[in-house]
């Protein structure tokens, strides 16, 4: 039996045992792995993967289960399971999926080399490249991953969706070393596309400039603590700007965070004590959006796992709340409906509300002009750790390349690891000005949930300038 056929049979054999909705996903991806580590291959190898995850909903309570045999007896046990979890569930409160989705649509991303027709040789060859381009560090480490991946969603309410996408991913560990201290940062490159990606991204081209700059900040950067006797205004680039939209915005937004769904798992948030639409927090310059709709961004999906059709969300508009992420199943509950957040990570993961690619609106101003009325001042380019607490609201991001800005001036100081700490309300209350160029610059794997489910996503903006921040640390 073939997946379509055994996709069919999964709901008609999910409604014949009683259930009154029936989501059936199957997967098949195929990753090929490449490991280095200064410069000589420690591991590579191919992980196929076919599997169909199942879910039920049943008197107000879903099951989910999954199989990764092909197989309609064990289909039917997989079933089985799913339904008797939910039959045995006995929620409080119902769940209510809302109005039924019935959506047919076929979509793949269009490339010009296939990731499946790249050899290994070549891959071994890039692996080289950027080898050499990193031999001046005193450590690297890096992986290349090469992804396919063949998604199909069929439900009771009549959603059938195929969809079909290569993703190439890229993580790098570097290390540089300057007298009595080293600094460490991560570069990731997640590009939905074929290996012609790695040329439209620039990967090689950034990831030399990181390399030096890394380099630099290590052997150059001085500590300042003049800097922490006053409050002083900050610049911060797309690449802090993106973890602070990730990690500031973007998790907050969260519905089955607000509505405490992930208390015991990966934290609650404080958008729980304030009001859709009223409360503000941050100033009339802030605007974050949430679109998975970008072409070959990290975050990239047309429809979602409940074959809810992707869209631009809005979470902050002019510094109020404005829109969370929603499923369909939070989309009730917060009275809404559903904007296209749900996602799972693998057919074995149930899909739950994820972010996508987050980022900052950009503003109307040049850099030169953000600089021009700034006495004394902080310009973080890049960050090299950061953490922030289970409501999303204490956070800490510490630089690693950063420049003095005197009079008006970026300077060619580099200042030794500052750190912004503070919450997020405080954070974005404090952005008086954007500049005009937005650059999705930050990509990675989100983690979220138990079992734990790590999904691409990308985030970004424009450089963004803070009044009045107080320094956590200089050195």
């Amino acid at each position: 039996m073939d997946a379509k056929d055994l996709l069919e049979y999964c709901v008609e054999y999910g409604l014949k045992l009683g259930s009154q909705y029936v989501e059936v996903r199957c997967i098949q991806e195929k990753s090929r792995g490449f490991a280095y580590r200064n410069g000589q291959p420690v591991s590579g190898g191919v992980q196929p993967s076919e599997g169909i995850g199942v879910r039920v909903l049943v008197e107000g309570n879903i099951g989910f289960a999954s199989f990764d045999r092909m197989d309609k007896k064990i289909a039917e046990d997989t079933i089985q399971k799913a339904f008797k979890m939910a039959k045995t569930a006995k929620r409080k409160e119902p769940i209510d999926l809302g109005e039924a989705v019935s959506t047919e649509a076929k979509w793949e991303v269009k490339v010009k080399k296939p990731l499946e027709d790249v050899s290994t040789e070549t891959i071994m060859d890039f692996a080289s490249e950027m080898s050499s381009i990193m031999s001046d560090l005193t450590s690297y480490t890096f992986m290349i991953s090469p992804i396919t991946h063949t998604k199909h969603i069929m439900t009771s309410e009549g959603t059938n969706i195929t969809s079909n996408y290569s993703r190439l991913n890229i993580f790098v560990i570097m290390t540089a070393a300057g007298e009595g201290i080293s600094e460490q940062k991560m570069y990731t490159a997640n590009e939905v596309g074929g290996w012609e990606r790695i040329k439209d991204a620039r990967v090689l081209e950034i990831l030399e400039s990181e390399v030096t700059r890394l380099i630099r900040a290590a052997n150059e950067a001085k500590k300042l603590p003049e800097l922490l006797e006053h409050p002083i205004d900050m610049i911060v680039g797309p690449e802090v700007a993106g973890i602070i939209a990730h990690e500031n915005v973007g998790h907050p937004s969260e519905g089955d965070r607000i509505k405490g769904r992930e208390g015991a798992q990966a934290g609650e948030s404080f958008w729980r004590d304030l009001e859709i639409g009223k409360s503000r927090v941050g100033s009339d310059e802030v605007t974050v959006h949430e679109d998975p709709t970008i072409p070959n961004s990290s975050g990239y999906y047309l429809f979602d796992d409940e074959g809810v059709q992707a869209r631009k969300r809005t979470l902050i508009k002019n510094g109020i709340l404005h829109e969370p992420l929603l499923n369909r199943e939070f989309g009730v509950k917060f009275g809404l409906g559903s904007n296209g957040a749900a996602r799972a990570s693998a057919f074995s993961r149930e899909p739950i509300i994820r972010m996508s690619n987050t980022y900052f609106e950009a503003g109307d101003y040049s850099f030169d002009e953000l600089t021009e009325d700034i006495k004394i001042g902080v310009y973080m380019k890049s960050f090299s750790e950061w953490n922030i607490d289970d409501r999303r609201y204490q956070s800490k991001y510490t630089g690693v390349e950063a420049y003095l800005i005197k009079d008006g001036e970026v300077t060619d100081t580099m200042v030794r690891r500052p750190v912004l700490e503070t919450t997020s309300v405080g954070m974005l209350k404090a952005v008086d000005a954007l500049s005009k160029d937005l650059d999705l610059f930050f990509a990675g794997t989100c983690g979220k949930s138990d079992p734990m489910q790590g999904v691409p996503v990308k985030a970004g903006g424009p450089e963004i300038r803070f009044r009045n921040i107080r320094l956590g640390g200089v050195g």
